[in-house]
């Protein structure tokens, strides 16, 4: 399938950064964040494609609870260790992650901390039986696909569009390399303003895009490992500003990667 086929599916916004804004705002920076522009393109549903900060630094240790958790709701507390995500904690006590999300009120997962107490709802244990206990997860988790700082944050709104990724600016290099093993299911040289474009399926019900690369080092249908190098930032011709849009989708869904991605 041709990019220009793959186009006419399901809608899936990517982003740009807006040149005029470039220019008279010289890219308006909020929390060390480029405000960015969404254009909307759409993709089948086969290849999940994109619907569509970089290094956080080390945090203080928390003690007490985030928030109020009701004193009748049976569960424990979880304390956060480094390099630990909600989506680790969601496999090891087999709870929903958008449940974990709730009871704590996480509104923005940039602010959890080395150190601080994540409620996990106690699951119903099964009739006649013992309450499920944790168990070791050994599914590999999602690494950074390239190392360097976020430009734009998942749902930030620019010009009424929201962006359903991240963008990564390139700090010492541009490697980019697979979040996590799967196969390559989608790749596209010329995928309209958003320049050569990489999607990897993960045959869990997951899927990483990896978009505005200079080179692709993979072809499709292959299988890549956690790690393995695929491509080059850049977007080489378009604009001086060179970053990797990436996005993590759970089916149609795009996700907010910081639940998922560890150091």
């Amino acid at each position: 399938m041709t990019a220009s086929q793959a186009v006419y599916g399901g809608s899936i916004p990517l982003t740009r950064l807006n040149k005029a804004k470039v220019k008279s705002q010289n890219l308006k920076v909020r929390n060390g964040n480029f405000k960015i522009r969404n254009i909307t393109i759409s993709l089948p549903f086969y290849f999940l494609l994109l619907t569509f900060f970089g290094c956080a630094t080390v945090p203080s240790i928390t003690t007490a609870p985030p928030v109020s958790i009701p004193p009748n709701m049976p569960g424990k507390y979880h304390r956060m260790e480094k390099s630990e995500t909600l989506w680790r904690l969601s496999k090891t006590y087999n709870i929903e992650l958008d449940e974990i999300i709730k009871v704590n009120k996480i509104t923005d997962v940039t602010n959890i901390e080395i150190g601080q107490l994540i409620f996990i709802p106690a699951r119903p244990a099964p009739q006649g039986g013992t309450p499920v206990q944790p168990k070791t997860f050994s599914s590999e988790d999602f690494i950074w696909p390239l190392q360097g700082r976020t430009v734009a944050l998942f749902g930030e709104s620019f010009d009424n569009m929201v962006n359903k990724g991240i963008n990564i600016a390139p700090l010492r290099n541009q490697d980019v390399v697979a979040s996590r093993s799967g196969t390559v299911v989608f790749c596209s040289d010329n995928l309209l303003c958003f320049g050569k474009t990489i999607i990897i399926d993960h045959a869990d019900g997951f899927s990483t895009v990896y978009a505005r690369n200079a080179e692709i080092l993979v072809k499709n249908g292959e299988f890549v490992k956690r790690g393995s190098l695929i491509a080059k930032a850049g977007q080489a011709g378009r604009d001086k500003n060179i970053f990797l849009h990436f996005e993590i989708r759970k089916g149609h869904i795009p996700r907010n990667p910081y639940f998922y991605l560890s150091r």
